[in-house]
């Protein structure tokens, strides 16, 4: 098989499973979301510790650990994807589903605006108008809610700030992640120790089931994102970028088709707006990629 092909299918399987996140997590409403997302911590982290020794990545994991330009960003990430976690896991068993969607559609244009402030990037024209748009689409959703989408916002913002950590890291999958679950994995040990001393531990109360499911938490958050980098390797970021809609897309309609969440035509309007926004980010992004590459073989021929 192509490797193209065979990143195509990792990626595609990555998002796959993102966008199935909802349906699990709902498995697991009978825990609230600090619980939920401590042992979520831990168990990765020991899947992970297993990852490093099978891919015999000790040596990059202690270098991290040796520089603090690589690995104070990786602690930053480590606190933003742990916020990101755990309210997605409450947006879910909140019956926000739709709402935890909206949060990952609006991350890509979040990105374009942090690459302004941060890395002082120039936008061109379509940038800004998809970002105008949807800001439009944020405001008129706070209006119908009569508060604005918090779960979506604080996804937006701890998943962005979370890119642009990783993207100074500078890090492997593996080793980023090993780095990131064992700095949060203590405070993850106390809350879950703190829950069982006051009487509110329920995962070991809901029976085997149950149990195993949330010692699962730890392949399906390190699955995913292997999966992620191995595709990362092997298509174009258009194409990663392309495919990124697939799990906001699949939360969406699981919000609205299974768990029947409330969509009112001014809903449908905000939703419709964001849409747009990415339309013409995507747009912007493609045809400009296609424009670069036309001159560097320009360039290249004439050399």
């Amino acid at each position: 098989m192509p490797e193209q092909r065979r990143g195509f299918i990792y990626g595609f399987s990555a998002y796959l499973l993102w966008g199935l996140f909802p349906l699990y997590w709902k498995l697991l409403d009978s825990s609230g979301a600090v619980e939920l997302l401590a042992h979520r911590i831990l168990w990765s982290l020991i899947t992970i510790v297993a990852l490093v020794l099978v891919r015999r990545r000790f040596g990059q994991v202690r270098a991290l650990l040796a520089d603090p330009h690589r690995r104070w960003p990786l602690v930053a990430g480590a606190l933003l994807i742990s916020v990101n976690w755990g309210t997605y896991i409450w947006g879910v068993n909140h019956g926000r589903v739709v709402e935890t969607s909206l949060g990952y559609f609006i991350t890509p244009l979040f990105t374009v605006l942090l690459g302004v402030i941060v890395l002082k990037e120039r936008l061109r024209v379509a940038q800004w108008i998809a970002l105008a748009i949807a800001f439009i689409a944020v405001v008129g959703l706070t209006v119908e809610n009569g508060r604005p989408p918090w779960v979506a916002i604080i996804l937006t913002f701890s998943f962005g700030l979370y890119g642009l950590a990783k993207k100074k890291a500078g890090a492997g999958a593996i080793e980023g992640m090993a780095v990131e679950s064992a700095t949060v994995a203590p405070l993850a040990l106390i809350a879950i120790l703190a829950l069982g001393v006051q009487g509110q531990s329920t995962v070991t109360h809901e029976g085997l089931g149950y149990l195993v499911l949330v010692l699962l938490t730890g392949p399906i958050t390190a699955v995913p994102l292997l999966l992620f980098g191995a595709a990362a390797t092997r298509i174009s970021m258009t194409t990663l970028g392309l495919l990124n809609y697939i799990a906001p897309i699949m939360q969406f309609t699981v919000g609205v088709l299974v768990f029947h969440e409330l969509m009112s035509p001014m809903r449908w309007a905000g939703f419709g707006l964001v849409w747009l926004a990415l339309a013409i980010l995507t747009w912007h992004g493609v045809t400009h990629r296609r424009r670069t590459l036309a001159a560097l073989e320009v360039a290249a021929s004439a050399a």
